[in-house]
């Protein structure tokens, strides 16, 4: 008898440990749960009537660091560790973050402070680039994530998620990113499953970050968004042909117009500068402006070194999007409101939607 009771009760243990276990594949309550957790940010969520998690419980809050940055950390009773980053907040740094559009190489170094260098692999493709404003918020927040992921692995722990809303989804892009190096490079234990839930990110990098990001994280990351919510659709994106791959008839266009009829010629040639040169412009002043604000913002950050640009603004939209369609039901209740611009944006229309995925 006792050892049929001893048999039944390491069965279930093993079948609990099993069940406890990340799995790919997008989980709409794992989802709902953890947009629940990055509003927790929120100052009293609860009188917002903003519900609260049930299956997770914090245990952690950093400082304030970076351009108004923080991270939270929770942990289920199954001992998945859950990593929760804040989005925009109020304050002017916050913003000007968001604004620093410039883009940097995705593999590289960035001098946060006088003493903080941080160190990216974060795709392989020498053409990936990445948004200055968020890394540099990323590589502060590494600063204090490392030790306590460190202390969460020495535990034995080996399931973790990685969430954030807005601008908290797009630094949880580049988080996981760093990660996953960091596991390629064996800084991190290679049975370690990291899960990514982003909702309502804006867009982090271009094609060929998208690219390498999508490669590394197909089935392990998503991100939910609101079809109404403008967030999604930010960085503004200029596209030039130098974004293309190197082989494409583009291009070289004008060294093959050569064979072309004279009146021919000319007409095409005309054609193909009236599309292209406006970009190039476009770009480049893109790039000047984002230079800007990044100079404004190095002022109230001691020690900050801008790093070298990358001659890109070809924002994409990155990773598995798990889209929400609002109808007129929806519309009924959330309605468009030029008074609220961020109507769409919020926990209450996600969840809201998200009943009906």
């Amino acid at each position: 008898m006792l050892r049929a009771v001893t048999c039944t009760i390491v069965l279930f243990l093993l079948l609990t440990s099993v069940n406890a276990q990340l799995k790919p594949g997008y989980d709409k309550a794992e989802s709902k749960e953890l947009i629940k957790v990055n509003f927790r940010f929120a100052e009293k969520a609860d009188s917002l009537g903003f519900p609260a998690p049930e299956r997770f419980t914090l245990s952690y809050r950093s400082p304030i660091t970076g351009t108004d940055n923080c991270w939270d950390f929770w942990e289920d009773k199954a001992g998945t560790g859950l990593i929760s980053i804040r989005g925009t907040t109020g304050s002017a740094n916050s913003w000007l973050s968001n604004f620093y559009t410039a883009m940097v190489p995705a593999t590289g170094y960035m001098k946060l402070t006088e003493a903080d260098t941080f160190y990216y692999d974060l795709a392989k493709d020498p053409k990936a680039a990445v948004h200055v404003g968020w890394l540099f918020s990323t590589g502060c927040l590494m600063k204090d994530i490392a030790p306590k992921l460190e202390a969460f692995i020495a535990s034995g722990k080996r399931d973790l998620l990685v969430t954030g809303h807005s601008q908290g989804g797009a630094i949880a892009y580049l988080l996981t990113a760093h990660l996953r190096s960091l596991q390629a490079q064996g800084k991190l234990p290679a049975d370690l499953r990291i899960k990514t839930y982003c909702s309502a990110a804006p867009k982090p990098g271009n094609l060929f970050f998208a690219y390498h990001y999508e490669s590394i994280t197909r089935d392990w990351a998503y991100n939910t968004i609101n079809a109404a919510d403008w967030v999604p659709e930010t960085p503004f994106s200029v596209q030039t042909i130098n974004d293309l791959n190197c082989t494409n008839p583009i291009t070289d266009a004008k060294s093959s117009m050569g064979g072309l009829p004279f009146f021919a010629r000319i007409v095409v040639k005309r054609t193909f500068n009236r599309l292209d040169r406006p970009t190039r412009r476009s770009q480049r002043r893109f790039e000047k402006t984002s230079k800007k604000v990044g100079k404004i913002l190095g002022k109230s950050l001691p020690g900050y070194e801008e790093p070298e640009t990358a001659p890109t603004a070809a924002y994409v939209r990155c990773g598995t999007f798990v889209t929400m369609l609002p109808d007129a039901a929806y519309y009924a209740k959330f309605p468009d409101d030029s008074n609220n611009k961020f109507e769409h944006h919020m926990l209450l229309p996600y969840l809201y939607l998200m009943e009906k995925l």
